[in-house]
């Protein structure tokens, strides 16, 4: 079974009268990367969410969002008063540098307004509600791993229809070998009767020559590599576990070794058609495995 790296998973709940949300998103990514969005209140706890959201991801770039919402009641708020001192003094300076009077009735209206003058008070996220907002963190990640399955799925049968398809092309290569074996013993014994002549040909010498130059262009020990590099592929996705697309990606290198090899050996119009589908194929498997997780 494979996981894509793509997904959306998102939970919500009531935890100590806040109506909580947790959203995450995961994109490709070949390392461990996580941008994560928290209440100022819960900062204490970011390490444990961190640690807890790589046990659960491996790799790939993560979106983390945690949003609490007060129900009931606004929360308290508190004056910052240096802050409005600090307003009120620029405000003073500017009327002085304008000379523009200054209207005493209106400035306070105007203070309360301004940013960080009236805000709420600093808010501690009590630890007795750690275990059920964990819990909540838990339900997002399996939404978001539930997704990522379903995804991995569609390519997981995407996957298999390209190594079906390298196997087919292998299995059409192997009758056109013998031809390929003919024709290149007419082609030598035509350019040889054409320059000295056949009765100064040397059978023995020929044959030699012939045994020589097919044993160069033999590539009986890809092709057998190939067909076990896809059983490989094959078996590496039906196994336990999440993390494979590293593996997976290995295995296609190997097997783009082996088609390449073949393609330099086969000396042929016909084997050489087969070999460039196969390519073909490889190029779509390595980008459907980048999506993996």
């Amino acid at each position: 079974m494979l996981y894509s790296m793509t997904g959306f998973g998102r939970a919500e709940a009531q935890i100590e009268g806040r109506h909580t949300i947790i959203e995450i998103k995961s994109l490709n990514g070949k390392q461990f990367e996580l941008n994560t969005r928290l209440p100022s209140s819960l900062r204490p706890y970011e390490s444990e969410i961190r640690k807890r959201l790589q046990s659960s991801f491996l790799r790939g770039s993560l979106d983390f969002h945690l949003s609490m919402k007060q129900d009931g009641l606004s929360r308290p708020m508190a004056l910052n008063t240096e802050a409005a001192r600090f307003y009120y003094q620029s405000i003073q300076q500017l009327s002085e540098s304008l000379h523009i009077p200054l209207d005493e009735k209106a400035v306070l209206p105007l203070l309360m307004g301004l940013p960080d003058v009236i805000a709420p008070e600093q808010e501690v996220f009590p630890e007795s509600s750690w275990k059920e907002l964990l819990a909540l963190i838990d339900l997002a990640i399996t939404q978001l791993n539930q997704h990522r399955q379903q995804e991995g799925a569609i390519l997981e049968q995407d996957l298999l229809s390209r190594i079906e398809n390298l196997r087919r092309l292998l299995s059409e290569i192997e009758p056109l070998e013998s031809l390929r074996e003919e024709r290149v013993r007419q082609r030598i014994s035509q350019a040889l009767e054409d320059k000295v002549g056949k009765e100064q040909v040397d059978e023995n010498r020929f044959e030699q020559e012939m045994i020589y130059y097919l044993e160069k262009t033999d590539f009986s020990e890809e092709k057998t590599r190939l067909a076990l590099h896809c059983d490989y592929f094959v078996k590496t996705i039906e196994e336990e576990g999440m993390a494979k697309g590293k593996v997976l990606g290995f295995i296609l290198q190997e097997i783009g070794r082996e088609i390449n090899t073949m393609g330099s050996k086969a000396n042929q119009a016909e084997i050489q058609q087969r070999v460039i589908q196969m390519k073909d194929e490889l190029e779509k498997a390595k980008e459907q495995v980048l999506n993996i997780l």
